[in-house]
């Protein structure tokens, strides 16, 4: 069983907290991202599971074992970093048994681990040429056939995507996700792009200034966040966030709206009379309607910005003082300075405490 654990772990530079007691448990066999901003620790977090790095304090285990004085060779993972860290001068063979033939594994059976890699990865044709012959999504590749080869407990990814161009990036992690499933490898994988998190994870841990915010499924936390910096992080666009007060009745009052709350929250002891709040809303819960044969409440809005997409419209729209963004349909995106009215969908409104930028949760008065 390779399931991974950081029980309190902590990472201090100079005296300078990088992360702050760390837990974090990764299932047998799952495929667990770390997702969040340049600096957040997530990749010191991986350095230190890798071996490269010392916690300053706490515990990390693979399967059962401790392994925070275990050195890196003897820790049963793999790396696959961002730069690709192939030897230029060896071929694509070479490079993919190279940790092989440094274990001192009979000739015959790096060959088969190798041939079964390159099958896999779509390599068999390339074997005799070198790094600098190879696009970087074939040099990607490679990286990823010496991690396999190796048969690991745990497979570690750094970032391994961020040299590709978009059209690329989108392929692999096509490839790596169908790689991940086929092989059953426990795996960590490190990113800042989170629409990279919400399609290759089987739960996502976002981190910030070296502390886990939530940890859950990608469309648990798309649907749910646990607070602001989630909030705003998780979804592309991302949610927006409005400023607003409880009024009497529990009615969410903002400049140029005022919302009913959403029915989890309706009677709430959450929603004080009077308490600052930040609503949030998703770029895909307003619904352009024509004017005058509104419903219910609606938004009137002025079109600022408008990108037709093809199959949508993002619309960045002036609301009061406030810019939010809305994605239409293909055919009801606004001229540029257009006035129009929108409605959103309010069962899909979040709330959040403005102090603390915890969401609230429905409790009983």
């Amino acid at each position: 069983m390779a399931t991974v654990t950081f029980r309190g772990v902590s990472k201090s530079f100079g005296g300078a907290p990088v992360i702050e007691r760390l837990d974090l448990a990764v299932r047998d066999r799952e495929f667990m991202v770390l997702v969040g901003p340049s600096g957040c620790g997530k990749s010191t977090a991986l350095r230190m599971l890798a071996g490269l790095e010392d916690p300053s304090g706490g515990e990390i285990e693979i399967g059962e074992r401790v392994v925070n004085e275990v050195p890196p060779k003897d820790r049963d993972i793999a790396m696959v970093f961002q730069s690709y860290a192939l030897y230029p001068h060896m071929t694509v063979r070479e490079n993919l048994e190279f940790g092989l033939r440094m274990r001192g594994m009979a000739r015959s059976e790096r060959d088969r681990l190798v041939d079964e890699a390159s099958e896999i990865l779509g390599l068999s044709d390339l074997l005799d040429r070198r790094p600098g012959q190879l696009s970087g999504g074939q040099r990607q590749r490679v990286a990823l056939g010496r991690a396999i080869v190796r048969k690991p407990a745990v497979f570690l990814f750094d970032e391994p995507l961020s040299n590709l161009d978009a059209k690329l990036r989108g392929q692999m992690r096509a490839e790596i996700k169908k790689l991940q499933n086929r092989l059953k490898t426990t795996t960590v994988y490190v990113t800042h792009d989170q629409v990279e998190a919400m399609t290759m994870g089987t739960r996502i841990a976002v981190m910030k200034d070296g502390k886990i915010q939530q940890i859950g499924e990608p469309l648990e936390i798309y649907d749910r966040p646990a607070n602001l910096f989630v909030a705003g992080f998780v979804g592309t666009p991302p949610m927006n966030l409005l400023a607003a007060t409880v009024a009497p009745g529990g009615e969410l009052r903002g400049a140029g709206f005022s919302f009913a709350p959403p029915k989890e929250l309706t009677g709430s002891a959450a929603l004080r009379e009077g308490a600052a709040v930040v609503v949030g809303i998703r770029p895909e819960n307003f619904h352009r309607v024509a004017a005058g044969s509104r419903n219910g409440p609606a938004l009137s809005l002025v079109a600022d910005v408008v990108e037709p997409l093809g199959d949508e419209v993002v619309v960045h729209a002036r609301l009061g003082g406030e810019i939010v963004v809305c994605k239409l349909g293909p055919r009801e995106g606004p001229e540029m300075g257009e006035s129009f009215e929108a409605a959103v969908d309010l069962d899909r409104l979040h709330v959040f405490d403005a102090g603390s930028g915890a969401r609230l949760e429905g409790r009983p008065a």
